[in-house]
């Protein structure tokens, strides 16, 4: 089974992340159980899948946090998608779910983030990580939560500035 990174924890990770549909997202077939879906099939079978609770959703790199909006809080699990490690679209996404939207689940960074990204992925709200290469070395991954201790700018997981908390 495939591990994770969860609040700063190595976990075995129970979500199967269902890949994007080569056709129409209409005709996307969920699987039962723990499933984190692209946000175009949750748009296409809302009404047939908003009365589970096992359902997660993914967001592409271009794809909006708006996409899921008032909807954020309804899922246990959103995930932010990197493609490759240098876009870095889902870091916005990511706060913007958290701080827009409200959303107060497991928000997991998937794909080809590398480990030198993580601290400033929890500083914009992630706390999950599932790493695209299964080869990723879990403990040393951990370590790297806590790259940095003090920062300037306020965040997620620090709302007040430095000026601020000092004072």
């Amino acid at each position: 089974m495939q591990k994770l990174i969860k609040d700063g924890q190595i976990q075995a990770d129970t979500w199967t992340l269902l890949a994007k549909a080569e056709g129409e997202a209409a005709a996307a077939e969920v699987p039962a159980g723990q499933v984190i879906i692209p946000v175009a099939v949750w748009h296409a079978q809302k009404d047939a899948l908003q009365q589970r609770t096992d359902i997660g959703v993914w967001l592409d790199s271009d794809e909006a946090a708006d996409l899921i909006g008032a909807d954020a809080n309804r899922f246990p699990v959103l995930a932010v998608n990197f493609p490759l490690f240098m876009d870095g679209r889902a870091f916005s996404t990511a706060r913007l779910l958290r701080e827009r939207y409200g959303f107060t689940g497991e928000l997991r960074a998937v794909g080809n983030f590398i480990r030198d990204q993580l601290c400033y992925l929890r500083r914009c709200g992630v706390n999950a990580f599932a790493f695209a290469d299964p080869e990723t070395n879990l403990e040393d991954a951990v370590k790297s939560l806590s790259d940095l201790q003090e920062y300037y700018q306020a965040a997620v997981d620090q709302p007040l500035p430095l000026f601020r908390r000092r004072a």
